[in-house]
């Protein structure tokens, strides 16, 4: 990408209003030194010492943090928290956002903090190793008058932004932000708003989604299409066309090594591949990160080829930052993709 389309993409950024509802959860690092290594003696097993503990926003929030290093103006985030140490350490690092908005991040007695806990064995010149994770979940319906507050929350928002992102990160249906409830309220909006750009990505699929634009991996596009697998790029891009005529929204795939791909209303496919390893890699966090891109350069007027550049160029920033979920800033972007000049024909 010529570096000045990129400027004129990515400065416009720091006028977007973007909406961001969803799962957020808190990412807790427990850096384990195996050096210091010892053996209990009441049980007689090793006991895992634990010599820093850091804290970040995961789910939503590695959107939110990803949107953040955009330099995006307004991060809109809509919703809770449980009233627990977890959801403390939340907040304390949502607040530290810049540009982040928690008028409709809400505080409930009636919700724990969706935590993941992840142990992680550091040592001297080595990449971190991490062990079997710890998860903290809500395992019943989310209540009624917390969905209202969503709702409520969304609709008003619906006409102050430039762009929504949806995450629902829970598997167990119900149980997180994005209920069925919720989807009603955003067939409404859309309904009144066609033309407000509706990002949305799920862990449990979209298949019972209003008419928004899809984000998703290989593997969920298989399971929403009805196949056992998604085949290879061409058989991608076969379904990710049909997926996205046949739901009148757009469509993106994240194809791992291969790249990304998009789908516009109208059956037209773009693939763009995916950049060179620089070394050992981290997938988590990279999705996330494609999300947020997708929606700011969307949002700013870039092209479905462009937006497809910019949010694969910002996963393989991710990609390559070990032991933590990482987002990619500007600039990290810059170094990738940018050029100069035209090259030679």
């Amino acid at each position: 990408m010529m570096r000045e389309r990129f400027l004129e993409i990515t400065g416009r950024y720091a006028a977007l209003r973007i909406a961001l509802a969803g799962d957020f959860c808190l990412d807790r690092y427990l850096e384990i030194d195996p050096s210091k290594r010892e053996t209990s003696l009441e049980t007689g097993l090793p006991v895992h010492n634990v010599v820093r503990v850091r804290s970040q926003p995961g789910g939503a929030g590695t959107i939110l943090g990803n949107l953040e290093a955009l330099g995006v103006a307004e991060i809109h985030a809509v919703g809770f928290y449980g009233e627990d140490g977890e959801g403390f350490e939340l907040l304390r690092a949502l607040e530290g956002a810049r540009g982040a908005r928690l008028d409709h991040f809400i505080r409930t007695p009636a919700r724990r903090t969706f935590t993941y806990c992840k142990p992680l064995v550091v040592e001297a010149d080595r990449p971190p190793v991490e062990l079997n994770r710890l998860d903290s979940k809500n395992w019943t319906p989310t209540p009624p008058e917390l969905e209202a507050r969503i709702c409520a929350a969304i609709e008003s928002l619906a006409g102050r932004v430039d762009a929504f992102i949806l995450l629902e990160q829970v598997e167990a249906a119900e149980t997180g932000v994005v209920t069925s409830r919720v989807r009603e309220g955003l067939g409404r909006i859309m309904a009144a708003r066609p033309d407000l750009l509706i990002l949305a990505d799920s862990r449990r699929g979209l298949g019972d989604w209003p008419p928004v634009c899809l984000k998703m991996n290989r593997a969920e596009l298989a399971k929403l299409t009805g196949l056992p697998d998604a085949g290879g790029i061409a058989a991608a891009r076969g379904l990710a066309s049909e997926l996205a005529r046949s739901r009148g929204a757009r469509v993106f795939v994240t194809l791992g090594p291969e790249g990304l791909l998009g789908a516009l209303p109208d059956g037209s496919v773009e693939h763009v591949p995916a950049l060179p390893l620089r070394g050992p890699i981290d997938i988590v966090g990279a999705g996330d990160a494609v999300s947020a891109n997708l929606a700011c350069a969307l949002a700013a007027g870039a092209s479905l080829r462009e937006a497809l550049k910019l949010a694969g160029a910002a996963a393989s920033v991710v990609i390559h930052k070990i032991g933590t979920t990482g987002a990619a800033a500007v600039g990290e972007i810059a170094a990738l993709l940018c050029k100069d000049r035209e090259a030679p024909r």
